[in-house]
């Protein structure tokens, strides 16, 4: 009696195990991540004006520009580039050194000493010291509002333009800090955020606000990109590092204690996903929840180390402005 209850245990369990291995699904192989792809313009390989690009920027029709030092502005579409300069165009300079594209697809250049150059995609038009209300031909930054006034960060403080009258905002008239301006962001609220060579000044259209190292969590007075995030953080660039600012409170990274780079922070631009990148005077950082991942020269296809500029396209592409060219990321 005994080995018969045996007998039939053990084909109970021989059927379950039968039964458990044909429902088993096997587990789902898991590929590797798609590797980050480069691809590199240079004057060598690529009809770009000069190897040193400093803005960059996309329009709606995805055409790249690169404004670039001694050489004009690039276009570039596909495999196709152009280039416009103050020997083919009515570009007043060819050291472009700021960029903004208005809602109507109208390009603002902000040059090195000439002023601003507007190109419609047919005219061309420029604003200087003798012949508008723009306070120095030294453009550094530009910014377009919900509006459509223009801000144009310069050498001797900010301009605003209404396509009609001009305003001028400086350390005399203002509570601006300091009349170098760098950079230029504008929130949600419609707040001005102003990067200058001493401080942060914030302008409500009323009244100033100004945030420096000794006021504030700022790391560096020296601010030189502003960028802002979709919680609405601000995001400061300066010449020692990274600090970003939540209305309340601050919090800065640099190389001593993140994986920052370089401090010499450029250039800020934040992708789809969140992600920010920095570019810097050592390569691009990127940081993502609490991961850093730096692409240089060495380590990359990044074309140089200086980076200038950065400017996300509408397929999630990385595009770098640096001192050896320009740089495509596709991660």
């Amino acid at each position: 009696m005994l080995r018969k209850w045996f007998t039939a245990i053990l084909a109970a369990s021989a059927a379950a195990v039968l039964v458990f291995s044909a429902c088993k699904k096997e587990s789902p192989t898991v590929s590797n991540p798609p590797q980050p792809t480069w691809v590199s313009y240079t004057t060598l390989n690529s009809g770009v004006a000069t190897d040193v690009i400093f803005p960059t920027g996309i329009d709606a029709s995805g055409n790249k520009w690169f404004g670039t030092w001694d050489g004009g502005v690039s276009k570039f579409y596909d495999t196709s580039w152009t280039t416009y300069n103050t020997s083919n165009s009515g570009l007043v300079s060819n050291r472009v050194i700021a960029m903004a594209i208005d809602a109507f697809g109208n390009k603002w250049f902000g040059t090195y000493g000439g002023g601003v150059s507007k190109f419609d995609n047919a005219n061309w038009t420029t604003y200087n010291t003798l012949n508008s209300g723009l306070v120095n031909n030294y453009v550094w930054a530009i910014a377009i509002d919900a509006s459509g006034n223009k801000w144009f960060g310069t050498e001797g403080g900010v301009s605003k333009f209404d396509n009609t009258n001009w305003t001028t905002y400086n350390t005399s008239n203002s509570g601006l800090t300091d009349y170098h301006v760098l950079a230029i962001a504008i929130d949600a609220s419609g707040n001005k955020w102003f990067g200058t060579l001493y401080g942060v000044s914030k302008f409500d259209n009323t009244n100033w606000t100004s945030y420096f190292t000794s006021n504030s969590g700022l790391v560096s007075n020296y601010v030189k990109s502003i960028t802002i995030d979709a919680y609405g953080n601000k995001w400061f660039g300066t010449y020692g590092g990274v600090s970003k600012f939540d209305s309340t409170g601050w919090t800065s990274y640099n190389t001593s204690n993140s994986h920052l780079a370089d401090n010499h922070v450029t250039a800020i631009a934040i992708d789809a996903l969140g992600s920010k990148w920095f570019g810097t005077w050592g390569g691009v950082s990127k940081f993502y929840y609490g991961i850093w991942i730096t692409y240089n020269t060495s380590n990359s296809g990044l074309a140089g180390n200086e980076v200038h500029s950065i400017a996300v396209d509408a397929s999630g592409n990385k595009w770098f402005g640096t001192n050896g060219g320009v740089s495509k990321l596709r991660e």
